[in-house]
C-alpha cells in the first residue's frame, strides 16, 4: 500500500507536457503565474492597437494615399497575435512583439515622403529577410557575444530609463515646452490635469503593491486605475490631447476611458499583401533606397538585441556570459516579425520592452508570450474595448518596471573611466534621444575609441569595430542620403 501511494505521490509531483515543453517549474514559476504575467504584458502593450493606426494611418505617401484606420487596426492585432505566439513556441521567452514606434514613426514620418505606402512596406519586408539571414547564420549571435559584459548590463539600464521616461511622457508628467528647457513637469511646471492625477495614483498604488509584493499588483493596479479613470470621466467628459478637430490640452493622451457604443468589431485584413518589394528602388533609385534599408536593419536590429537583453536580465535568464536560452532562434523569429509585418503594412514587429510588465508579474517562460499573443488576436475584435484602458494606467506600469530594471546597475564596476564612460553614454542616450539603438552605437564606439586610446585596444573584439563603424554611417546617413540625393 506505501509502495503504491508513493507511486501516485510520484506521478502527481511528475510536471505535465506544457511544463516540460516550456520548462515552467525549472524556471522557478507556475502556470498561473505565467497566465497572470501574459495578461499583464498584453495590458501593458494594448495601446499599439490604437496607436499604431494612429500613427500610420495619419500620414499620406508622396502619392497622396493613406492606409485605413480599421484596416490597420486588423493587421496590428493580427500580425502582433501570430509572431508573439510564434516567439513563445520557439524561443520559449515571455517576450511580446508588437509593430515597433520608432519603425512606425520613421516609415510615417520619413520613408513616405519619398515612396507610396506598399513601397515602404517592401523595404521592411526585405529589412526583415536580412535580419532572418543573419539570425540564422549565427552573425547576430556573434556580434551578441562582442558585447562587453558591462555594455550588455548598460542597455537593461538604459531601457529600464528609456521605458519610465515614456511612461513618464505619455502620463503627461513630462511634457516639451514651447521654449527655453526641453520638457517640463505637467503643464507649465504644475501637475495640473487629471489624467496625469490618475497616472500618479496608479504610479503610487502599483508601487505599494509591488513593494508588499501582493501577487498581480502591476495588473490590480492598471484595473483599479481604469476603474478611477472611467469615474473620472464620466463627470469631468475629458477630450483627447491629439484630437484633431477639438483637441485639449489637459485631456486624456490617447483615448477616453469610455464604455464603447459597440463592444465587438469585426476585423478587415484588406492590407495583407498591399507591400511592393521593387517600388522604392524604382522610385528613388538603388543607392538610396539602399540607405533607406541600412536605415530600417540597424535600427530593427540593435533596438531588438537590445530589448531582449535587458528582458533576458529582467527575467533572470541570462548567463554569466550575457546569453538567454533559444538566443538563435529568438533572432531568427524577431526578423520574421519585420517579414510578416512589412507583409500585412502592419509595420515591422519586434520585441516590446513594455513586456517587461509581465515579467515583473512573474513571467519566465514562452507560456506567457503565448497568452499575450492569444489576447492580441481576440484584440481585432474587441479592439473598442481595449481603448477604455487609458495610457495613463499603462504609463505607470512602465515606470515602475523601469525602476526594477535600473537597480541592475550595482553590477558595474564604475572604477575605471574606460568602463564608466560608454556605461554611462549607453544609460543616458536611450532616453534622451528616444531611441535604443542610439544609446547602443554610441555606447559601441565610445567603448573602442577609448579602450584603443588608453592601450587596451586588444581588449575590443574585432566585430565590435565592424558594429561601431557601422553605427558611424547610420549616424551620419542623413547627410550621406543627402550628398547621394544631390
Amino acid at each position: 500500500m506505501a509502495d503504491n501511494d508513493q507511486a501516485v505521490q510520484t506521478a502527481s509531483s511528475r510536471p505535465g507536457l506544457l511544463d516540460k515543453f516550456f520548462e515552467i517549474t525549472h524556471r522557478g514559476s507556475t502556470i498561473r503565474q505565467e497566465i497572470r504575467g501574459g495578461i499583464v504584458a498584453f495590458v501593458a502593450m494594448a495601446y499599439i492597437v490604437v496607436l499604431n493606426p494612429l500613427i500610420l494611418g495619419g500620414s499620406q505617401d508622396i502619392a497622396g494615399d493613406s492606409l485605413d484606420f480599421a484596416q490597420l487596426t486588423a493587421v496590428t492585432g493580427l500580425v502582433a497575435g501570430v509572431i508573439t505566439i510564434l516567439f513563445g513556441v520557439v524561443a520559449r521567452l515571455p517576450f511580446g512583439l508588437a509593430a515597433g514606434l520608432g519603425m512606425n514613426s520613421f516609415l510615417a514620418v520619413s520613408v513616405v515622403q519619398e515612396v507610396t505606402w506598399a513601397d515602404a512596406m517592401g523595404l521592411v519586408v526585405i529589412n526583415g529577410v536580412i535580419i532572418v539571414v543573419l539570425g540564422a547564420t549565427g552573425i547576430r549571435t556573434a556580434i551578441f557575444n562582442a558585447v562587453p559584459h558591462a555594455l550588455k548590463i548598460a542597455i537593461t539600464v538604459g531601457i529600464g530609463l528609456f521605458i519610465a521616461f515614456i511612461g513618464f511622457v505619455n502620463a503627461g508628467f513630462v511634457t516639451r515646452t514651447p521654449a527655453g528647457p526641453p520638457v517640463q513637469l505637467g503643464q507649465d511646471g504644475s501637475i495640473g490635469s487629471l489624467p496625469t492625477l490618475v497616472f500618479v495614483f496608479a504610479l503610487v498604488l502599483i508601487g505599494i503593491l509591488v513593494a508588499r509584493r501582493i501577487p498581480g499588483g502591476i495588473l490590480i493596479g492598471i484595473i483599479v486605475a481604469t476603474i478611477a479613470a472611467i469615474i473620472i470621466q464620466a463627470f469631468a467628459k475629458l477630450g483627447t490631447v491629439g484630437d484633431p478637430v477639438n483637441p485639449d490640452p489637459l485631456g486624456w493622451n490617447l483615448s477616453a476611458p469610455e464604455f464603447p457604443k459597440q463592444v465587438i468589431a469585426l476585423p478587415d485584413f484588406g492590407l495583407i499583401g498591399a507591400f511592393d518589394l521593387v517600388g522604392g528602388f524604382q522610385h528613388i533609385g538603388v543607392l538610396a533606397a539602399t540607405m533607406l534599408v541600412f536605415t530600417l536593419v540597424f535600427t530593427n536590429f540593435f533596438d531588438a538585441m537590445g530589448s531582449m537583453t535587458g528582458l533576458a536580465r529582467s527575467a533572470g535568464l541570462q548567463t554569466e556570459d550575457g546569453m538567454f536560452p533559444r538566443i538563435r532562434g529568438a533572432f531568427i523569429v524577431e526578423g520574421l516579425g519585420a517579414v510578416f509585418g512589412g507583409g500585412a503594412s502592419a509595420s515591422s514587429n519586434t520585441v516590446f520592452v513594455d513586456s517587461a510588465a509581465g515579467i515583473a508579474e512573474g513571467a519566465r517562460t514562452g507560456l506567457a508570450a503565448c497568452i499575450t499573443g492569444v489576447l492580441f488576436l481576440l484584440s481585432m475584435f474587441f479592439s473598442p474595448l481595449i481603448a477604455v484602458i487609458p495610457m495613463e494606467a499603462g504609463a505607470a506600469a512602465l515606470v515602475v518596471v523601469g525602476a526594477m530594471m535600473v537597480t541592475q546597475i550595482r553590477e558595474i564596476d564604475m572604477t575605471d573611466f574606460r568602463t564608466s564612460l560608454p556605461v554611462f553614454l549607453t544609460m543616458v542616450t536611450m532616453p534622451l534621444t528616444y531611441s535604443i539603438a542610439n544609446g547602443i552605437g554610441v555606447g559601441f564606439i565610445s567603448w573602442a575609441l577609448i579602450h584603443a586610446m588608453s592601450n587596451r585596444a586588444r581588449q575590443v573584439h574585432w566585430l565590435l569595430w565592424v558594429v561601431s563603424a557601422g553605427f558611424v554611417l547610420y549616424f551620419v546617413r542623413g547627410p550621406i542620403s543627402a550628398i547621394l540625393g544631390a
